[in-house]
Formats: structure tokens, sequence, C-alpha cells
């Protein structure tokens, strides 16, 4: 027995006066509501209406029943309307997971117009490390993809791609010079990686038309710095220790600002993919939704770096 079910139909044949006008109210047949009443009446071991060929009644306990249902059903109805407006009006606590340079650098400065357009939204955001693949705890997880996603139960969209690219302040080029080849970069001081440390060693591809083979070019000199950190690679590379590989999602304001300028822009050194992703479900909440459009709608969704785009300084 569908016990909610049976308790409208009871509700609605007292409110009704019968169980005929009762039927045809919930567009169901009379012989459905009366063996639901019936149903009910059974469960609870109680008769709830006395019914005559002339009218219906309530039994005593019929009259207290019918005072909780009431109570009850209003409760649900409340319940349903205020899920189903969660799914319409963006509201609630949104949880987002993201790398540390793209929290800092990129989700901080949007989230006060963002705000703005929902102000009944709140962000919990969780700063971690580097992930392939969306946390099912979080409404949205920011990828950093440096090959293709794997195939799970998520929906992922594209934000953007985003180069890694070699950069470093005027005034340390002007007294060091500008690389013109990769192979110049072997008497840089560099910035590099944890990862990319022990190999001492970057594989470029050229730009232009990727027909030219792949030069790599090993580092004759010890790097400068060896972090994990991507902020402390940038902050060194602001304060003039030397070129560092950062992704343009962290260099953009720097670039914009002509604080770091970049180096070999005809050379890529590796691509990445951005991608929002978020468990499956069968109900998205509207707070999900208008973050994730939110976010397509800044970065483009495009096969494209635009922040090299804003700092007018993108591969050639």
């Amino acid at each position: 027995m569908d016990q909610l079910r049976a308790m409208r139909v009871f509700a609605r044949v007292i409110d009704e006066g019968g169980f005929a006008r009762a039927a045809k109210a919930m567009d169901i047949a009379p012989a459905v509501a009366t063996r639901l009443v019936a149903e009910l009446e059974e469960h609870l071991g109680a008769r709830l209406i006395h019914r005559t060929t002339r009218r219906l009644a309530l039994t005593e306990i019929g009259e207290s029943y019918l005072e909780r249902v009431r109570a009850i059903l209003s409760e649900v109805d409340e319940a349903e309307a205020l899920a189903g407006a969660s799914t319409v009006d963006p509201r609630g606590t949104l949880r987002v997971m993201a790398p540390p340079g793209f929290a800092v650098h990129q989700l901080a400065k949007l989230l006060p117009r963002f705000r703005a357009m929902y102000p009944r939204v709140s962000v919990d955001l969780t700063v971690g490390g580097m992930t392939d693949m969306p946390d099912e705890n979080q409404d949205i997880t920011i990828l950093i993809l440096a090959n293709p996603l794997q195939d799970g139960n998520f929906i992922a969209r594209r934000l953007a791609r985003s180069e890694a690219v070699l950069c470093a302040t005027p005034e340390y080029l002007d007294r060091h010079g500008r690389p013109v080849c990769p192979q110049d970069l072997a008497e840089h001081d560099t910035l590099v990686p944890a990862s990319q440390s022990e190999k001492r060693e970057l594989t470029f591809r050229h730009a232009s038309d990727g027909r030219e083979p792949p030069v790599t070019v090993v580092m004759s000199r010890a790097p400068a710095l060896i972090t994990r950190h991507s902020d402390t690679l940038y902050a060194a590379a602001l304060a003039g220790l030397g070129i560092a590989g950062l992704p343009s999602f962290v260099a953009e304001d720097a670039l914009v600002e002509n604080a770091l300028e970049r180096v070999l822009p005809s050379w890529r050194l590796l691509t990445l993919d951005i991608v929002a992703a978020m468990p499956t479900r069968k109900h998205v909440p509207a707070r999900t939704r208008a973050f994730l459009d939110y976010l397509v709608a800044t970065f483009g969704g495009e096969d494209r770096d635009p922040w090299l785009a804003a700092a007018r300084c993108e591969s050639c």
C-alpha cells in the first residue's frame, strides 16, 4: 500500500463528502479511492469512516487521525515545494573543489560577480591537490588535465585550454638575455615544478603547425628553485629569480600588467585541459547548474587559451 497516497485520498474523501466526488477530483476510479481507504483502515486496525447510504461520518479515531494527516500532508507539500524551488531558484550551499593555483588566481576573483547574480548561494570551496577525477562529495570539481579525461559516472564540461608557458621579469631578461630558441634555456636560471627536477630536461613543440619534430633541451645548470607549489614559483619569478614554467591561468595577471614577459612564444611546453566535472545525478540543484554555466560563459568553453589571449601573448 502507498500509505501517503491513501492518506491523501482519505483527506480528500472527507473534504469532498464522498468517494465518487473525491475520485473525480483526483482523477482516479471510485473503486480505487474506496480500496485505498479500506487498506488504510486495515493497516491502522481501526475504522476511520462510518459509511451509510446517505452520508459519510468520521469515527472518533477518524477525527483525530484526520487532524494529524492534514498536518503531515501540509509538511510533505511544503517539503516538495522547497525541493522544487531548489531546482529552479539557485540557493543553498555549493560545494566546489579546485587546485590551489586555479582557486587563487581564477575562482577567487570570479566569486563577487557570481554572488551578485545569486545572493542566496554560498560557496564552500575546498582547495586540494591536483586530481584527475571528480570528488563524489563535491557538487563541482575543477580538473586540470594533461591527458584525456577517463570515463566515469560523472558529467564534465570543458572550461578552456591552458598552456604551461615560460616567463620571467623584463629586468631578468634584460640582464641575462632573451632566449631565441629552446636550447638557449640551458644557460638560464630556471624555476621548475618538483616533478621535472629529476629529469632536468624540457621538451618543446613548435606552435605553428606541429610538423617540426619536438625539441628536447637538457638543462646544464641545476634549477634555481624546485617546488611543488605553483604560487611559490610565481612569486619567485616576479622577484626576478629566473625563468619559470607556469600555467597561463596563474601567470595571466602578471602577463597583462607586463610584470612578467613570456619567453619563447613560438614554442609549446605543455597543454592542459581545464574541466568542470560533477557527479551524475537525476536532479541537479539550480545552484550547481548556475555556477557551471557561469564558469563556461566566463572562460569560453572552447579549445583555446583565454588567459594568453587576454595577455596578448598567444602561441604563434
